[in-house]
């Protein structure tokens, strides 16, 4: 998938699980289902930090292009370590070590712990990087181009100020999910975790799939492309993402909302 489906997917699941969480009796608080849905959707960009052309690798300048070379690297050096016989060569990195499950579950804990030991500044620089993303994938055709970066990291500066400091206030969530002292926060790792699952289960709708069960091996393979039967999916940037799929993520994900808040 491309990187506009990425994060309109990641914040419909999110509003999804606000809705369930509704329906269960726990209405998530208002300031936790929009920040929480923001994540998600940047972080339905982060699995491909592996290609050097995906949205993230121009999203913070030659940071992050820097960043996807390397990881980019890492994730071949990983594949060709652990490929089974049944495993394809390849020349790179991509769809391989960020587009597994394993890596999404790090990602996320390794934020949550973040966000639990490194205080307000950490909170503020996950909830920064998370809304960049969510900018570039969601507000696409405006945040495209050299000149608008600087408009985009300013707008996302100030939304994860004013976030923050709306979470910060009692009963909007901080504690949410997690409410033993010194947990406020542990629950930023959700959305990233869910994030990059969508990700994952995007690019397996696709013709190439994805290998989202590494390291599980499936038969020959510790790569298996997981994804439906092959006449079922489609290409990148196709009529079906865009005509199709997109419609239905913000269909689903204002319906979810509206549950979310107990509005429907």
């Amino acid at each position: 998938m491309m990187g506009p489906a990425h994060s309109l997917s990641g914040a419909a699941a999110w509003l999804g699980v606000g809705a369930a969480a509704a329906a269960a009796g726990h209405t998530m608080p208002w300031p936790v289902l929009l920040c929480g849905a923001l994540i998600c959707a940047g972080a339905a960009l982060a699995p491909d930090l592996d290609h050097k052309a995906a949205t993230i690798s121009r999203s913070f300048g030659p940071i992050s292009r820097r960043l996807c070379e390397i990881v980019d690297k890492l994730s071949y050096a990983v594949y060709k370590a652990t490929r089974k016989p049944g495993d394809p060569r390849r020349s790179g990195g991509h769809r391989t070590l960020t587009h597994t499950w394993l890596w999404a579950v790090l990602i996320g804990a390794g934020s949550s712990v973040l966000a639990i030991t490194g205080g307000r500044w950490a909170v503020l620089a996950i909830l920064f990087v998370h809304m960049v993303l969510a900018i570039e994938g969601l507000l696409w055709r405006a945040a495209r181009g050299s000149s608008s970066d600087v408009l985009v990291w300013l707008l996302a500066a100030t939304s994860s100020w004013i976030l923050a400091g709306v979470l910060d206030k009692p009963g909007n969530g901080a504690d949410w999910l997690f409410t033993a002292p010194g947990q406020e926060y542990l629950w930023l790792g959700l959305p990233i975790v869910l994030g990059a699952l969508v990700h994952d289960i995007g690019d397996a709708l696709t013709v190439s799939g994805c290998p989202i069960l590494w390291p599980i091996p499936v038969g020959r393979r510790r790569w298996y492309p997981l994804g439906p039967p092959k006449s079922l999916r489609f290409r990148a940037g196709s009529w079906v993402e865009l005509k199709v799929l997109m419609p239905v993520f913000m269909l689903l994900g204002g319906v979810g909302g509206a549950a979310a808040l107990n509005v429907i």
